[in-house]
């Protein structure tokens, strides 16, 4: 039986591997060992060892595998395709991409595909799509360079960085800011086409030697195919490249040295410091005790930026105090005075103005688009995106936002119902669109009453406020000393609405059972039964399990049941 256990490389051929005979389990293993291995080389300087655990990485066949699932099943781009219009989402595509990918040669690279998607004030933003067979490439590589760079990375950086999220940079920011704090101004910076203009003599000497600076050099150079046209790229580093974010963070290192931002042994801001520094990717912000200060770190950072062939942009950077409030990450930070505090004052972080706004634009949408389906199918699919947008909104002070929506929503409601029954008398509608839910002392849940459960619609007031826990200065989860830290963390955030998935979840550790990597890594999650319902099972929490799409159905595929992990997790509840 082929897995990730068998040399998949002979001579000159590779043997065939079938995909659902992978042991997912130890792919993983292997490749998460030799980037904590990598990890903890360039933490101690051992630049020779580093870079042939490099070599090493750029040669696994585990490494492989797992760049073709994360490519072909994970990322968001997954369904696009680039300039050969080649799209793999079957199992035997991805066992074609095996074949290709034992021998990586750097001329073999292709021009990238140039897409535009809209963005605020009517622009548009460039996005370039590599082909499916570069974009693993891409992946191989990252997996190579990335835990090198997790032991230098500085800890005010937590876009595009795993175990970090956009959660982290706006708690940072609070404990900068919160009442007791003496930073009150506020340099809220953004950078003119970051990804468009980056230098790519400096990304050459950032990396350095690199085994694979090779393939990276290629990519750069690689071109873009728009309308038929081809362009010479000579700076940038395009949007949708599975390893430019990467590229863009090692780029934007090193901006607290030159703003002379220290920690003491504790990794807590040196209150001696001018200056305090947040950043998610190219989006930043500084805080200073001064206006001027704030001035002058915009002229040092506009300097700093020249090197890479950046600049910040005029518009959307600002010179601001906490009392005015600023938006970030699709949240607004503010100072309100206030009686109930000590100190008179409090820090509020809530939904922004333009994040309510672009919330409830898509929500007409959907509504207006829908009129003439059917109700299970207007439910299930505005559930997802009022659940999705709740759940980054909730680790603040959203309560009231939630609650406003909920009105609005139920505004959206009537005017559907009207529109589908516009003859019919009030008495008629309520009891055929309306309703109550058992838990919840609410008469007014739109939901769907001819199924044989119900049915309803997510409404935002019910989502519970969960305050975030920020990541710990540069923690990384490449660092082999903090697997425990790592492991609490899984606990610590509810990642679900529902109850019963939050507590399969934290049963599990934070951990899909039959591939071991965590569950919430972007890939579609299923919740299978042990002992199927057919079968006699229920739905008892004991009897069920969150997996991943490709797990789940490895799970009930005849050759993934002969691997020993999957097998053990067919063991049906007996109770």
């Amino acid at each position: 039986m082929p897995s990730a256990n068998v040399t998949v490389k002979t001579s000159n051929n590779v043997n065939p591997i079938i995909w659902h005979t992978i042991d997912w389990r130890s792919v993983h293993k292997k490749v998460n060992n030799l980037r904590k291995r990598i990890y903890r080389a360039s933490a101690n300087g051992n630049m020779k060892l580093a870079g042939n655990l490099q070599k090493l990485m750029l040669k696994s066949n585990a490494n492989k595998l797992l760049a073709i699932r994360r490519v072909t099943l994970v990322n968001q781009g997954k369904s696009t395709p680039g300039i050969d219009k080649v799209v793999v989402n079957t199992d035997r595509g991805r066992e074609e991409l095996v074949q290709k990918l034992v021998k990586i040669i750097p001329s073999s690279v292709q021009p990238i595909r140039r897409v535009y998607i809209p963005k605020k004030g009517g622009k548009a933003r460039p996005l370039g799509l590599p082909t499916i067979l570069d974009r693993c490439k891409q992946a191989i590589v990252k997996s190579a360079l990335e835990p090198f760079w997790e032991a230098k990375f500085e800890g005010c950086s937590y876009g595009f960085r795993l175990g970090r999220s956009p959660h982290d940079a706006i708690q940072k920011l609070f404990c900068i800011v919160r009442p007791g704090k003496t930073r009150r101004w506020v340099l809220d910076a953004d950078i003119e086409g970051a990804f468009d203009n980056i230098s790519h003599d400096f990304l050459v000497k950032a990396i350095g030697n690199f085994p694979g600076r090779h393939w990276i050099f290629a990519w750069l150079k690689s071109g873009v195919m728009e309308s038929c046209k081809f362009t010479v790229t000579t700076a940038g580093t395009p949007q949708g490249g599975i390893i430019s974010p990467l590229l863009a963070n090692i780029a934007l290192h090193g901006i607290e040295d030159v703003l002379n931002i220290t920690y003491d042994k504790h990794g807590r801001l040196n209150q001696k410091s001018e200056y305090a520094l947040v950043r998610y990717a190219d989006d930043f912000v500084i805080c200073a005790k001064t206006e001027e200060s704030c001035t002058k770190a915009k002229e040092i950072i506009g300097n700093w930026l020249n090197i890479r062939g950046l600049k910040l942009s005029e518009n959307k950077t600002k010179i601001l105090s906490i009392k005015q409030g600023f938006d970030f990450l699709g949240f607004n930070i503010r100072q309100y005075k206030t009686e109930s505090k000590r100190r008179g004052i409090t820090v509020l972080i809530r939904p922004s103005k333009d994040s309510i706004k672009s919330f409830k634009k898509s929500m007409i949408l959907e509504w207006k688009k829908s009129v003439a389906w059917s109700l299970d199918r207007v439910i299930e699919n505005l559930n997802p995106k009022i659940k999705g947008w709740c759940s980054y909104f909730n680790k603040t002070a959203s309560k009231r936002t939630f609650a406003m929506l909920d009105n609005w929503m139920w505004i959206r409601q009537a005017k559907f119902v009207r529109r589908r029954h516009p003859k019919k008398h009030w008495w008629w509608l309520k009891p055929k669109y309306w309703g109550g839910i058992k838990g919840r002392n609410d008469k007014w849940v739109f939901m769907d009453k001819s199924k044989h459960r119900d049915l309803y619609l997510w409404k935002p007031g019910w989502t519970e406020i969960k305050r975030h826990v920020l990541v710990f200065g540069k923690a990384s989860p490449d660092n082999p000393e903090l697997q425990s830290y790592w492991q609490k963390r899984q606990t610590y955030n509810k990642k679900y609405l529902f109850k019963t998935r939050q507590i399969i979840w934290r049963k599990q550790e934070g951990k899909c059972p039959v591939c071991m990597d965590v569950i919430d890594n972007g890939e579609k999650i299923h919740l299978h039964h042990k002992l199927p319902r057919k079968s006699g099972g229920t739905d008892h929490i004991n009897n069920l399990a969150l997996l991943h799409t490709n797990c789940h159905i490895q799970v009930h595929s005849k050759q993934g049941q002969q691997i020993a992990a999957v097998s053990k997790l067919l063991e049906p509840y007996a109770g």
